[in-house]
C-alpha cells in the first residue's frame, strides 16, 4: 500500500495486564480517572487521535487477546515524540502513571511501541500488535521503537515505501505477537462484548503499564 502523504505523525501502542477485572474494587480508582485522563489527552498540544471501542468513549473494551480479559490495549496518534512525551511525563497524566503498579502487572517483554505513519493514517489493532511483535523480536528500529531509542520521522520516499506497510490480517498479527515471546494466546482482537475489533479510534486507557 502506498500513501501519498509525506507529513509524518507518531503512532503509539501500549498493552498491559490489569491485576483484576475492570469492574473490581481493585480497579475502581483507575476506572474513575479515565474520563479526566482522556480529556487531558484530547486537549494536549500535539494530540491527533486516540483509540475508542464500540462505546465511543475510551478503549477499555478492546481486548487484543480474546482469551485474556485482563489484557488492555491503547493506541493513539501524536504530532511528534516530544508531544507524546510531554503528555506522558509532564502533565497530570504523570500522577496517574505513578500508580500503575497498583493496577497493572509487570510485563517481562516489551509492551509499548512507537512508529511513524503518514498524517491521516489510522492504525488498526492488528497493525499495532504487529509493531509490538517487531520490537520484541528485533529490538528498536525505524518501524518500532521506544522513548529510550527514538528514530526520526522518515523522508517522503521512505514514508511512501514503509509507512503503511503492515499486515491487514488480525490473526497473522497476533500470531507474530505470540511468536515474538508474548504469553498471550490470542485469536482475533475483540471487544468485551465479543465482537471483533479492527480499528483504533482515539489514548483510551492512559499509558500506565
Amino acid at each position: 500500500m502506498l500513501c501519498s502523504m509525506t507529513e509524518s505523525h507518531l503512532a503509539q501502542v501500549n498493552i498491559g495486564r490489569i491485576v483484576a477485572p475492570m469492574d473490581s474494587p481493585e480497579l475502581a480508582d483507575f476506572v474513575a480517572q479515565q474520563p479526566e485522563i482522556n480529556a487531558l489527552a484530547d486537549r494536549s498540544p500535539g494530540f491527533v487521535w486516540r483509540m475508542v471501542d464500540g462505546g465511543g468513549v475510551d478503549a477499555t473494551g478492546i481486548r487484543p487477546d480474546g482469551n485474556d480479559d485482563l489484557l488492555l490495549f491503547n493506541c493513539s496518534v501524536w504530532e511528534s515524540v516530544e508531544a507524546l512525551r510531554n503528555f506522558t511525563y509532564h502533565s497530570g497524566h504523570l500522577r496517574v502513571l505513578s500508580r500503575r503498579r497498583e493496577w497493572f502487572r509487570r510485563m517481562a517483554e516489551a509492551h509499548q511501541a512507537m512508529w511513524w505513519i503518514p498524517a491521516g493514517h489510522r492504525p488498526t489493532v492488528a497493525e499495532a500488535m504487529e509493531r509490538v511483535a517487531m520490537l520484541r523480536e528485533h529490538g528498536p528500529g525505524p518501524q518500532a521503537f521506544t522513548f529510550r531509542d527514538p528514530y526520526p520521522a522518515p523522508n517522503g520516499a521512505a514514508q511512501q515505501r514503509d509507512g503503511c506497510h503492515v499486515s491487514t490480517d488480525a490473526e497473522e498479527a497476533v500470531a507474530a505477537f505470540r511468536a515474538a515471546g508474548t504469553s498471550s494466546r490470542a485469536p482475533l482482537p475483540t471487544t468485551r462484548s465479543g465482537n471483533p475489533s479492527t480499528t483504533c479510534g482515539a489514548a483510551p486507557t492512559p499509558h500506565l503499564n
